[in-house]
């Protein structure tokens, strides 16, 4: 679990971000000093968190001057105002380098980043996406500045930046948001856009599709090699998707997905979706990857919402739109449980025997209850 935020104990405002370690203890990234690591022990508690371990100093993030970000700014024609260190970007720090709010002289405000040289191809797959996405008219992205000598990404001595407009957003309330019904029409209309603008465009069309079936079976093998002790439970979960899901996975329809569609991947107004951000992982994949993703994320943050206004709601006003094939739907239980293999992974690589074991809980949960859910989403 990572947050992040301004430290407020002296002028320097340095950037926090905080993960929970799997032995306790809470890690802190950004800080110049030590008061940032009192400042991060004292909002944990104040949000009402479990009392933290041990608060230690991971790996500080880059700090730049005023005057160095001013010259980066110019490659986009900014007249740089201030840096706007109150403002938090949405969206996951770690996908960064390092990242900064920045206001110009007509008051617009701009997410300025530098990116890991490595991912200079990708990055510009994403922008070139968005930018593809943005000339077909859709509505609710954020598309990335075109900077000096028609390029997106500007090199500045060694490092690479980016540009995008900064998108102001409600945080959401963690425990209230997966039951507010009102979010379903923002998160359903913005899949049927997304498939509306790329049905048939050879630009999206390009990737080979993903394939979770492949990717559940070499998981599988590397578990038994290096963590033989949870085998018998993910067997069980494995037993069950073969009984139909991995027969006809392959043959099941395929669209332009994003890729990470979740509500922490998006920037929310009081009463509206504004923005859906975080693109790294778009490409072709089974047509209901996204409304999976959706459900499964939700469901992994209290199960009760799997039958909530919000989640039926979503799947409403998806099959009103036909958006899904009937073949797609009839196996989308389990490719909500499938695509946890995902996270079952991110968790194994971070060693993280709390959520291993939670990931786990929540699969066989799925299929045990698989029936009250299907009534609630019939």
């Amino acid at each position: 679990m990572s947050r992040d935020f301004i430290c407020l104990m002296c002028p320097n405002g340095c950037h926090l971000i905080t993960t929970l370690k799997s032995d306790g203890a809470v890690e802190v990234v950004g800080n110049r000093c030590d008061k940032g690591l009192g400042f991060a022990r004292n909002v944990l508690k104040s949000e009402g968190l479990k009392p933290v371990g041990r608060i230690i100093s991971g790996k500080a993030r880059p700090s730049y001057p005023q005057a160095t970000l001013r010259e980066i700014a110019k490659f986009w024609g900014i007249s740089l105002k201030a840096i706007r260190t109150n403002l938090i970007p949405e969206g996951s720090p770690e996908r960064t380098v390092f990242r900064v709010v920045l206001e110009d002289e007509d008051k617009r405000f701009f997410t300025l980043e530098e990116i890991v040289p490595g991912s200079y191809h990708n990055k510009m797959r994403i922008i070139r996406t968005l930018e593809s996405l943005s000339q077909k008219g859709m509505g609710k992205i954020a598309p990335y500045r075109l900077g000096a000598e028609e390029q997106y990404i500007q090199k500045y001595t060694e490092g690479f930046w980016q540009l995008v407009p900064f998108v102001p957003g409600v945080a959401l309330d963690r425990e209230r948001y997966l039951y507010e019904g009102w979010r379903a029409k923002g998160l359903s209309a913005f899949l049927i856009e997304l498939r509306q603008k790329t049905l048939g465009d050879p630009f999206f069309s390009q990737d080979k599709s993903f394939s979770m079936k492949t990717y559940i079976y070499t998981l599988l093998h590397q578990i038994e090699r290096h963590h033989p002790q949870i085998m018998p439970r993910v067997k069980e979960v494995v037993l069950f998707l073969g009984k139909g899901f991995m027969s006809v996975f392959d043959g099941l329809p395929v669209s332009f997905c994003h890729g990470d569609f979740h509500p922490l991947n998006m920037i929310w107004g009081k009463d509206d979706l504004h923005a859906v951000i975080d693109w790294e992982f778009s490409g072709v994949k089974p047509e209901v990857y996204d409304a999976a993703n959706m459900v499964g994320c939700l469901g992994m943050e209290h199960p009760s919402s799997l039958i909530s206004d919000l989640v039926v709601n979503f799947i409403r006003d998806l099959k009103a739109a036909n958006l899904f094939s009937g073949n797609s739907w009839e196996h989308f239980l389990e490719f909500v449980i499938a695509l946890r293999f995902a996270w079952l992974s991110e968790w194994l690589r971070k060693n993280d025997e709390e959520m291993i074991s939670l990931e786990l809980d929540y699969m066989e949960l799925l299929i045990q209850e698989r029936e009250q859910f299907y009534r609630a989403w019939k």
